[in-house]
Order: structure tokens, then C-alpha cells, then sequence
């Protein structure tokens, strides 16, 4: 993004053909741009129940499953909702970046991308441990 040396009106940067798949893909308008800020709250916002998440699955849950018996019933359907909130969360992240047209979208969507990953692993462990 630069801006034009007589007025401080922004320009936007030419965009290639994977940053316009990237904003249809995440229906983001070409007009409209967010404020920086918010998309890094967002991405907080979106680590934080990831970490929330990780904390419960990993360590929660094996400490407290042999003090209490009958919390590992409890243990997959509280990581199959802060998954889905982890992913609900990272989207929007995700659609904040891209939105305020900030200079690391492609790292912070290739991140996302592999935490998304690992939650779909820990999903498909969550689900088979509450069906089998």
C-alpha cells in the first residue's frame, strides 16, 4: 500500500491473480478496508482458544481423567466445541487480514492453514474417541 505524494489518499498495491482467489474465496470486497488492529485482535482472539483448546486436550484432561473418573466423558465434547470455535475464530481472523490488506496476509493464511490442520487432526481424535 502506498500513497501518492500530493494527497494522502491510499492506493492499494496491484493485486495478482492468488490475492483476488483469496478474496473471493473469503468474500472480501475490494473496497472496504478494516483497521489493522482489529485483525490482529482477531488473530489473538483466534490463538487464544486454539492455546485454550490445546491446554484442556493435552493437559487437563490426562491429569484430572485419573482423579476423576468420568471426566474422560467430558473430554471429547470439549475439544470437538473449542475446535470448531478455534476454526469459527481463525476464519474470521484470517478475514481480518485480508480485509485490512495487511503486509503478512499470506504468512498469517499459510499459518492458519497448518493450525487448521492440526485441529482437523485433533478433531477426527476427538470424534473417534467419543465413538469408540
Amino acid at each position: 500500500m502506498t500513497t501518492h505524494a500530493d494527497t494522502s489518499t491510499p492506493v492499494r498495491a496491484p493485486q495478482g491473480a492468488a490475492d483476488r482467489f483469496m478474496r473471493r474465496l473469503l468474500r472480501i470486497s475490494g473496497t472496504g478496508k478494516q483497521v489493522v488492529g482489529d485483525a490482529h485482535r482477531a488473530f489473538r482472539t483466534s490463538l487464544v482458544v486454539s492455546a485454550v483448546r490445546c491446554l484442556v486436550t493435552y493437559l487437563v484432561v490426562p491429569i484430572a481423567v485419573p482423579l476423576i473418573s468420568f471426566a474422560g466423558v467430558f473430554a471429547a465434547p470439549i475439544g470437538i466445541v473449542l475446535c470448531v470455535v478455534a476454526v469459527v475464530n481463525g476464519i474470521h481472523s484470517v478475514r481480518r487480514f485480508w480485509s485490512a490488506d495487511h503486509k503478512m496476509k499470506w504468512l498469517y493464511t499459510w499459518f492458519m492453514a497448518f493450525v487448521f490442520l492440526v485441529l482437523a487432526v485433533a478433531l477426527y481424535a476427538d470424534i473417534n474417541r467419543l465413538i469408540g
